[in-house]
């Protein structure tokens, strides 16, 4: 099993959980979030003054599946959230020992 973090731009949300859906990806947590990369934050205009913004909204997903999905999940990812521009996000793959749904006590996939 692996788990999944991607930070993405807070727009591009629907696109992602629709081509994860197409995938059969049949759950994931999203949490609002702040940070920056490379970037250093951004510069905007607000009434005519200029203020900086070292933080930038992004959007954190956390999704597990199995390893023989996690390849698809991650260009699926990678296809959808892009624009090309700067800021559009990271995706890490971590290793996923064990997972137990506490309804019904299933472990290991059964409980993804």
């Amino acid at each position: 099993m692996k788990f999944i973090i991607a930070i993405i731009k807070p727009f591009k949300l629907d696109e992602v959980r629709d081509a994860l859906s197409g995938l059969g990806v049949q759950g994931l947590s999203v949490t609002e979030i702040k940070g920056y990369g490379r970037q250093k934050g951004q510069s905007e205009i607000y009434r005519g003054a200029e203020y900086a913004v070292h933080f930038v909204p992004k959007l954190k997903l956390e999704i597990a599946v199995s390893a023989e999905q996690a390849p698809a999940v991650v260009e699926a990812i990678r296809d959808t959230a892009s624009t090309g521009q700067i800021g559009d996000g990271k995706v890490f793959v971590l290793d996923l020992e064990s997972a137990v749904r506490i309804r019904t006590g299933e472990t290991g996939g059964e409980a993804l």
